[in-house]
């Protein structure tokens, strides 16, 4: 048997959170130590509320940890145009019966860091609020981290928010971003040009919505919104999962087929391009490749692993 990879999930659910946290949870090797959650794609009454009713619905006992409700230091708009004013595409769900936990996400953070040295993986799908909270409070987290591993930025300018170069995580709180890309020894980045650059056709992954499960009926009915929004402003024929993309790189690092190791800083001034991900593509600045940026997955590999976290068997074709 394999041995258990245990995860800290920080996350802003938000529909593309979902699958990557039913992916996971999907795996019989790994275990999901918390949900430490922030706000982001809504705000954190509805990011913590989903975090509950997810992990309700598939029968899961993952702890969640409310953390940070807004940004270090400006207000920044959240993103229910595309996942709902509740995050979870508006369908009216039954309240989770379930409370969340009464530590804060950084303190659950620091805590796990300790109870699980070298060995826990934390993977980020959200602002990196939290992370920055810890991190200050507790400089030598990195040293217990096993790996980190980074939903966020635009590697080339290649955004998805009304700052053309900008992706939202990194967007929604720049200064967090900073703290962390800036005080993390090495982390993982799989951004959003990537998250494009695998896309799924339409045509595979709606029958795998249609499945008969009980993760597959959830995820088909709150994502729903964001997939129609998804088909009438961008690619009608592909569908981007971010989120799940870096769940993947956590779950299968064997399955990347490129990485590049850059060093790598966030705007924090500019009107136009604040919170932008600037990386020294040609190592001129002498500063240290902190970041791993995901260029390639598997995506036969990335497919199953979607399926997976909806419930398909693993033989499933389509």
């Amino acid at each position: 048997m394999s041995k258990v990879l245990p995860l800290l999930i920080d996350t802003d659910p938000g529909v593309d959170d979902a699958l990557a946290i039913l992916m996971a949870h999907a795996q019989p090797n790994v275990r999901v130590l918390a949900l430490t959650i922030a706000a982001g794609n809504v705000g954190l009454r509805h990011t913590v509320r989903n975090a509950l009713k997810l992990l309700e619905v598939i029968g899961a006992d993952t702890p969640v940890f409310a953390g940070a409700a807004v940004p270090l230091v400006r207000p920044a708009d959240d993103a229910a145009f595309v996942h709902g004013q509740d995050g979870f595409g508006d369908i009216g769900y039954l309240e989770p019966t379930r409370s969340v936990e009464p530590e804060h996400a950084a303190s659950a953070m620091i805590r796990l860091s300790h109870q699980h040295a070298g060995e826990v993986v934390f993977v980020m799908l959200g602002p990196l609020t939290n992370l920055a909270i810890a991190l200050s409070l507790d400089p030598s987290l990195p040293e217990r981290v096993r790996r980190l591993v980074i939903m966020g930025g635009a590697v080339t300018g290649r955004g998805n928010v009304a700052r053309i170069p900008v992706e939202f995580n990194t967007g929604f709180d720049p200064e967090a971003a900073h703290i962390v890309m800036s005080r993390w020894p090495q982390f993982d980045l799989v951004d959003w040009e990537a998250t494009l650059a695998h896309s799924i056709p339409v045509a595979d992954s709606d029958p795998w919505m249609q499945f008969d499960s009980v993760a597959a009926h959830f995820y088909r009915a709150i994502s729903r919104k964001t997939r129609d929004w998804m088909r009438r402003t961008r690619d009608a024929d592909r569908w981007a999962a971010a989120d799940a993309l870096a769940m993947a790189a956590v779950l299968a690092p064997d399955a990347v087929q490129e990485w590049a190791e850059r060093p790598l800083s966030i705007e924090l001034d500019g009107a136009l391009t604040r919170g932008t991900t600037v990386v020294d593509w040609w190592q001129r600045s002498g500063a240290p490749a902190q970041a791993r940026i995901m260029m390639r997955f598997d995506p036969a590999r990335f497919a199953d692993l979607i399926k997976s976290g909806l419930g398909l068997p693993r033989d499933a074709s389509g």
